[in-house]
């Protein structure tokens, strides 16, 4: 068996391990890089064959894992993309959106380009385009939650509920026999317990030889949540009252849905007067329905709001807004608004536009709730930029900015370590991926130090044997 660390390591996105096992050669993930320093590699050829890649297994549906998979097929991918059947319906969304925003990206920087009289350094071309998109969807194969999917050669792979994201999964890869059987396990990203709309993870298995781990937020402690609550509240308290709106980049799966969830909450219980929500994602709001479609994943306080007529996708101030001119004309509402926009690192989408007009604006609050990638505009803004280019122009920071990890996705360092204390065999290595360097050699030595586990952090293309 043999584990090639292609992206995610060495780094947050990118997500991409090729695991060669029982004659089969298996890609977990194939995700888009987003750190400014490491896009290009998006553009470079695959550090493998796709013609000689069997089947792809799919941990969840954002951008950083699923959005190469167009490019996979054009290059000569022919097998199965195997996710949940809510994982599939939101990857088909989200890569049709990443489309059309490349598409038109490629049109203003070549109209910029022109204007302005310089030539780019390299060339400015759509990784895929819509039809990509749309062949790649062909490929889809779904899986069941903890149920074996034959992968064939006597491999299967198993799905587990991780709460991430709806559909999100850690993948456990079985290969051989009964008396000579190996198993991995791939984290995905790990979700957090108690959280609103989605389950809890569900327990690992209490056996496998590997791990690979995520460690997004693996030197970090999240703050209580009822805490970010009222941070909420008290930003669009006191952005309303200077007339200014709170602008919030969010991922279009999740984030996105949660926010909608606290802000039906805090109208309901009165902390914040009833406030035109505008819901600025086309592709979001497609996810909304595959939410819909899937309740049966829902937690059991989502499946009661619900019940008793408060959906938190449906509340009286909510604008949904899917075409252009709708989401033009929310920068000329008067008295102040919620805006939540896409994309959640301020990379590409609608968001931009909301940035251009309310940025300059010391009355207006942005907010920031996932996490932002190395070189990424919500980066840049984050750490105290004061002057930012968005969209070709510099742009005066003089908004407010804040940020708010409580309502962050990921699990954090604490949670990780409990939730792999459920394997109870300790296993033969440990390898801690998707994080910033120092964040996964800190964590770890965290998991080492917690469970006496070996742990390793691989550096990109680097590939282990595994006995």
């Amino acid at each position: 068996m043999k584990l090639s660390f292609l992206g995610a390591a060495g780094c947050v996105t990118g997500s991409k391990y090729l695991l060669e096992v029982g004659g089969r050669r298996l890609l977990v993930d194939c995700g888009m890089f987003q750190e400014r320093d490491l896009i290009g590699r998006n553009w470079e050829p695959f550090p493998f064959d796709p013609r000689d890649v069997d089947v792809v297994l799919l941990t969840h549906a954002h951008l950083d894992h699923c959005g190469l998979l167009p490019k996979l097929v054009k290059e000569g991918f022919r097998g199965k993309i195997v996710g949940t059947a809510a994982t599939l319906e939101i990857t088909a969304i989200v890569l049709e959106d990443s489309a059309h925003i490349q598409v038109e990206d490629v049109k203003k920087k070549r109209w910029r380009h022109e204007r302005q009289g310089r030539k780019p350094g390299h060339p400015v071309v759509a990784l895929y385009t819509p039809e990509d998109a749309k062949v790649c969807e062909q490929h889809f194969s779904s899986a069941a939650f903890d149920q074996p999917a034959d992968l064939g050669n006597g491999v299967t792979a198993s799905f587990y509920n991780v709460g991430h994201i709806l559909g999100a999964s850690a993948i456990v890869v079985d290969a051989g026999s009964r008396n000579e059987s190996r198993r991995i396990m791939f984290s995905g990203d790990l979700g957090r317990k108690g959280r609103p709309l989605l389950q809890d993870p569900e327990p690992p298995p209490e056996r496998t030889e590997y791990v690979q781990i995520e460690s997004t937020y693996g030197d970090k402690v999240h703050e209580d949540p009822a805490m970010m609550e009222r941070q909420l509240a008290d930003i669009i308290n006191r952005t309303r009252k200077n007339g200014g709106n709170v602008v919030i980049p969010a991922f279009a799966v999740e984030r996105s849905h949660e926010l909608l969830f606290f802000l039906n909450k805090l109208m309901l219980e009165k902390k914040i007067e009833p406030i035109p929500v505008f819901f600025d994602s086309p592709s979001a709001i497609s996810v909304t329905e595959v939410f819909q479609r899937h309740a049966e994943l829902f937690d059991e306080k989502t499946t009661g709001y619900v019940r008793d007529g408060h959906s938190p996708f449906e509340f009286p101030s909510l604008h949904l807004t899917r075409s252009v001119d709708q989401s033009k004309a929310i920068n000329s509402q008067k008295g102040g608004a919620v805006i939540i926009a896409g994309s959640g690192m301020c990379t590409g989408g609608r968001i931009k536009h909301h940035l251009q007009f309310n940025l300059p604006r010391k009355e207006s609050t942005i907010v920031f709730v996932g996490y932002q990638a190395v070189g990424t505009l919500g980066r840049l803004i984050t750490e105290g930029a004061k002057e930012i280019r968005v969209l070709g122009e510099m742009v005066p920071v003089v908004a407010s900015i804040a940020r708010l990890e409580g309502l962050s996705g990921h699990a954090d360092r604490d949670d990780i370590v409990k939730w792999l204390s459920g394997i109870k065999d300790k296993p033969r290595e440990t390898f801690v991926t998707h994080g910033e360097p120092k964040v996964s050699v800190a964590f770890a030595a965290f998991l080492h130090e917690s469970l006496g586990w070996n742990t390793h952090v691989p550096s990109y293309q680097e590939q282990a044997e595994l006995g």
